[in-house]
């Protein structure tokens, strides 16, 4: 059993159920969403976005730092058109 307080302390700052960061990603695009259709139905897609993350945040809330980490350190390779993933052999 684990401490409360460390717990508090080792989580990251969360909005509505998804980090901060996810959250202010999501807000971006919503509102530029609204700003290029102008009408409040563009909204839609950023809930269901919300709904995901929020889903995701359930399991594991460093979901998005681990996945930003995995982009940037496993890019693609050249030959993943062909076997649909990263395979490191030819």
């Amino acid at each position: 059993m684990s401490n409360p307080l460390f717990r508090a302390l080792a989580r990251p700052q969360m909005v509505a159920g998804v980090t901060y960061p996810f959250f202010v990603l999501n807000a971006i695009v919503a509102v530029e969403l609204f700003l290029v259709f102008k009408t409040p139905l563009a909204l839609l897609p950023s809930l269901v976005v919300h709904a995901v993350g929020y889903a995701a945040h359930l399991r594991d809330v460093h979901v998005m730092g681990l996945w930003l980490t995995r982009l940037s350190k496993t890019p693609r390779v050249k030959n993943y058109r062909l076997r649909g993933a990263n395979v490191y052999r030819p």
